[in-house]
């Protein structure tokens, strides 16, 4: 009735005025420490309750609720009518300051405070069950966001979060297992088969092999040794490392993807903000249509028609699918460092590819072997591959992997000297082998043969390099080490063009002829060659210009200026180098195999995003035809509300439902049906 109504808003201005008097803020600033791997203390949010003061209001709706229904269908006496009211308004206070800080600081009638009205309403109007049912549907409603949103967050960086919390340390030969919080930069960590890697730091004893797969995708395991690099985070399989610890806590490679990831997961598409405007608009034409009902269908029918409001359905399914599709990324070794990059990859029309590195491997091929007089071909590579057999560089791993492959047997190197960046001079059976480039072959004082002259020619026309081989300080062959394409990039190529891109090009600091041959072996639309780094940006200006919306994938922390220019970048360095990495995405397995993924996964989170907003709106037409026509009441339009809200809830869930339910089948096909 109206006098209860009226009982309700007098104790709570009465509240609110005694707090302002005594000066007690209404908002609480606390940190958000949902992860282990959070960001610093510096970044707050505002928390209006804590959870438990929303766990105890629930409970307490669902008191009021039972008392509502004894007195609106069984029973009603002062005694039951009284504690009705005091439990209505202890429920109350904290759900009308939310409508009120929102009114107040932004300045807008917000979903919540037509909510809040409406309760008033329904008690004025005697539907008592239907006020107590809209509280505790508002209280239950924000656990279940709360619950679903620390779940997709946890699943969202537990991707790449597995810390230990006690490690050992070697101290004076001795070891002794400590906290990881109390570790410091220079202490020697041991870890053995088994454990997880707590720390980012180097190796200075010891071996052992290293899953990596959960922070940089590696499919394969990889082999550690001395002077190797390990990463938190990261799990051994087979040996036992001492790692002299470079960064600890926050500065690790696993804390920083954590931080990111916590940055990411709170931001709003264009297409949610836009849905959210629209909702926050409708609040005024609800008042007015309230009015309409008013003078047409009474207070009965003018109540329900208030309870139409859509908001807070927008706001939560939206959320919730970017939250799992942001999930499903990360599941795949995608990490999204912006979350608008999402969105904005729905547009792209045109893709610009860096040649080096992206389009092609680390570690390149051998081509031709070139040979003078003296030596057969496998000779020359026997040769190389032996001198080179220690070695870390990329190229010298080809000529290795190449001798391998054609079963050639290496002879013992008997003495080794090693110049960084020129070449490498070793003795096998007497003979002085020296293997390298032309400039370390002018230092050894060398003659360059004719043959060889004209090959280095044709090499470097084709964008190659060539590695020479000198036996007794006359070169007797030389070996061309040719870029290798990525094995999956032809495929990639084809499904951009199922997808809709309409422009690949190539751009690259080579000479024409290799970039050129690339490009019309790969199919693209066009090609850019002889570009120095601080060029590629023009490039991407230009081609904006033109009217095109470019992705840039490339090297995120040299290709810096062109990925800030372009509308998305795309980063293939993996996740050494994350903290530096300006890409707004990163692949961390260092592949181009998840492309075609990114582009289905920002079409599908842009479809939900739809679909979600269709489903908000479907009850309301339905309760305006039900309100105007059908008689609905207060309780009707609450039960119609409440299964579009579950619908959108579990549409926006489904991407990560769907993927987990893959996943567990992959695990046992046999246990797991769809």
């Amino acid at each position: 009735m109206l006098i209860e109504a009226g009982v309700l808003i007098t104790i709570y201005s009465g509240i609110r005025l005694f707090e302002k008097l005594r000066n007690k803020p209404t908002v609480d600033i606390k940190p958000d420490k949902s992860s282990a791997l959070s960001v610093d203390n510096s970044e707050q949010k505002l928390v209006i309750h804590n959870k438990d003061d929303k766990q105890h209001q629930l409970k307490t709706s669902y008191v009021s609720l039972g008392v509502s229904t004894i007195r609106q269908f069984f029973y009603s006496s002062p005694l039951v009518i009284f504690l009705n009211l005091s439990i209505y308004a202890y429920n109350f206070v904290p759900y009308m300051k939310e409508a009120e800080t929102t009114l107040l600081q932004e300045k807008k009638l917000s979903g919540q405070m037509i909510d809040t009205i409406l309760v008033i309403i329904a008690i004025a109007t005697n539907q008592y069950f239907a006020a107590s049912f809209i509280n505790m549907i508002y209280y239950l409603s924000d656990k279940i966001k709360a619950k679903t949103q620390d779940k997709s967050k946890d699943m969202l960086i537990n991707v790449f979060e597995q810390q230990p919390r006690n490690v050992w340390i070697s101290k004076d030969n001795v070891e002794v297992e400590i906290p990881l919080e109390a570790v410091h930069i220079n202490d020697i960590v041991v870890v053995n088969t088994g454990e997880v890697v707590p720390v980012d730091g180097l190796i200075i004893k010891g071996m052992a092999t290293i899953d990596q797969h959960a922070l940089t995708g590696e499919s394969q395991p990889a082999e550690k040794s001395v002077g190797d690099q390990v990463f938190a985070a990261t799990t051994i399989m087979t040996g036992k490392i001492h790692v002299k610890i470079e960064k600890a806590g926050i500065d690790t490679t696993i804390a920083q993807i954590g931080q990111i990831l916590n940055r990411t997961t709170d931001f709003k598409t264009i297409a949610q903000l836009k849905a959210e405007q629209w909702a926050d608009k409708s609040a005024w034409p609800m008042l007015g249509l309230t009015g309409l009902a008013l003078l047409v269908v009474g207070p009965v029918g003018a109540t329900a028609t208030l309870n139409t409001n859509f908001g807070y359905r927008i706001k939560l399914s939206g959320p919730l699918g970017t939250l799992n599709y942001l999930n499903l990324a990360s599941h795949h070794s995608i990490l999204i460092k912006d979350g608008r990059s999402l969105e904005l990859l729905t547009g792209i029309d045109t893709i610009l590819f860096d040649k080096t590195g992206t389009l092609t491997q680390e570690q390149p091929e051998v081509g031709k072997i070139i040979i003078c007089d003296s030596y057969e071909a496998d000779e020359i590579l026997m040769y190389a591959a032996a001198a080179e057999r220690k070695l870390a560089h990329p190229i010298a791993k080809t000529i290795v992997q190449k001798a391998n492959n054609s079963n050639l047997s290496l002879p013992e190197v008997e003495d080794t000297n090693y110049q960084i960046g020129y070449g490498i001079i070793v003795n096998i059976k007497n003979l002085v082998i020296k293997v390298g480039s032309l400039r370390f072959m002018t230092m050894e004082n060398i003659t360059i043969p004719k043959n060889i002259e004209k090959a280095m020619a044709h090499t470097h026309s084709q964008g190659y390099s060539l590695v020479m081989v000198a036996i007794n300080n006359k070169i007797e062959g030389a070996i061309e080490i040719q870029p290798t394409l990525r094995p999956e990039i032809k495929s990639i190529i084809n499904g951009l063009r199922q997808r809709g891109i309409k422009y690949l090009a190539i751009v690259s600091g080579d000479h024409k002829q290799p970039t050129k041959k690339m490009a019309e072996e790969l199919g693209m639309d066009n090609y850019f060659c002889d570009i120095l780094p601080e060029d590629k940006a023009k490039i991407v200006e230009k081609l904006q210009q033109e009217g095109k919306s470019v992705c840039f994938i490339g090297d995120g922390v040299n290709d810096a200026v062109a990925m800030k220019k372009a509308n998305v970048s795309i980063s293939i360095r993996g996740a050494t180098s994350i903290a530096i990495d300006l890409a707004q995405v990163v692949f961390m397995d260092g592949s181009l195999s998840n492309l075609c993924k990114l582009f289905d996964i920002a079409n599908g989170l842009d479809s939900q995003l739809r679909k979600s907003f269709i489903i908000s709106l479907i009850p309301l037409p339905i309760n305006f035809i039900g309100i105007f026509f059908l008689h609905f009441s207060l309780l009707s339009t609450i039960v119609i509300n409440q299964m579009g809200f579950w619908s959108g809830i579990g549409d926006a869930m489904l991407p990560s439902e769907k993927h987990y339910l893959t996943d567990l089948q992959d695990k046992n096909p046999n246990q797991y049906k769809i």
